[in-house]
């Protein structure tokens, strides 16, 4: 359906100052869509949700109607009810309709960089000089698909951990171009809405998580494939060792109390760390590879591949906990 709302004066690109309801447009009604429409309906703004294809609008209001039942029963709807929340959201199908008076632009299209071309160069036409347009892209850095735009400077990427209504990171990645104020307005607005934003200082490929993750995965395929251990002991040596530590305290933390401080850390165990990383050096093939089948075997004994749903929704569920945990830890 189509939506209107009572005209009123364009929030400035410092969004954090406003202190009433922003206009935030979500485009893509896929997973990722559907979490960020949760979310900012979840802080008090009014979204809209579009996506070329009616169908999927009316399949995304449902599922955003059961994701939020769900985290009303955990408790993290800031003592909201389910009505309350979705009340927020709208949809539409016509990309200019959905832009109308837009402060705040979601993309969530697919990872494909023609297509984040075309889909900026449709957005950048159809909303104000202040408007912030962002991309959820977990890979693709932002001078790629907004060299052209004539309001370049508000793009950024502001990319989500799956899932981002659980877990709360978001990686903001401006272009050489990005205004300075958007980086810190988007910072804000993400804080806010209670995701813990982190910037990535100039582009790189991987961004902060993907990089870190990589490292961990290529060291974790190594210990494998030289036969050091196997799958199930080194997903062990995270799930029960490295990971409980982690879910709280990042790796300069955790060297900081691991010791007299960083500094003396670095003292006791800097060159023998250097020695291990220079063994590490070598990365390996996945794609294809003899060890990629031997891992996805031993994953298949515990979860066959049709009981991957389930897998999931156990995994939610403890991301759900943890993230009750640690809302009142602090």
């Amino acid at each position: 359906f189509f939506f209107s709302f009572q005209r009123r004066e364009p929030c400035p690109v410092y969004l954090s100052s406003c202190d009433d309801s922003m206009r935030v447009t979500i485009i893509g009604s896929g997973l990722i869509g559907r979490c960020w429409a949760v979310l900012f309906a979840r802080a008090g703004h009014s979204v809209v949700l579009h996506d070329s294809v009616p169908a999927q609008l009316e399949a995304a209001l449902a599922g955003m109607g059961d994701q939020l039942a769900a985290l009303h029963l955990q408790g993290l709807l800031n003592g909201q009810t389910v009505a309350e929340v979705l009340a927020r959201i709208f949809t539409a199908s016509d990309l200019k309709a959905a832009l109308s008076e837009a402060q705040y632009v979601q993309e969530c299209i697919p990872e494909d960089l023609q297509l984040k071309i075309d889909v900026f160069a449709r957005i950048s036409p159809l909303v104000g000089p202040d408007t912030i347009m962002a991309s959820s892209t977990s890979c693709i850095v932002p001078s790629k698909f907004t060299a052209g735009l004539k309001n370049r400077e508000n793009c950024i990427v502001a990319h989500p951990i799956n899932p981002p209504h659980y877990i709360p990171l978001v990686e903001l990645v401006p272009s050489p171009w990005t205004s300075p104020a958007v980086v810190e307005s988007v910072r804000a607005l993400m804080k806010a809405i209670g995701q813990a934003p982190v910037v990535v200082k100039k582009e790189v490929n991987g961004f902060i998580i993907n990089r870190l993750q990589y490292a961990l995965l290529m060291e974790a395929w190594r210990l494998v494939e030289d036969d050091v251990a196997s799958p199930e002991d080194v997903d062990t040596a995270v799930s029960q060792g490295l990971g409980l530590r982690w879910s709280f305290m990042g790796p300069f933390q955790t060297i900081d109390l691991n010791a007299n401080g960083v500094q003396d850390y670095c003292e006791r165990y800097g060159e023998n760390i250097t020695a291990i990383c220079k063994e590490q050096a070598d990365a390996r093939a996945l794609k294809g590879s003899a060890t990629a089948a031997r891992i996805d075997a031993a994953m298949r004994q515990s979860v066959p591949l049709s009981s991957l749903p389930e897998r999931r929704a156990w995994r939610d569920r403890h991301l759900a906990a943890l993230a009750v945990h640690k809302a009142h830890a602090d």
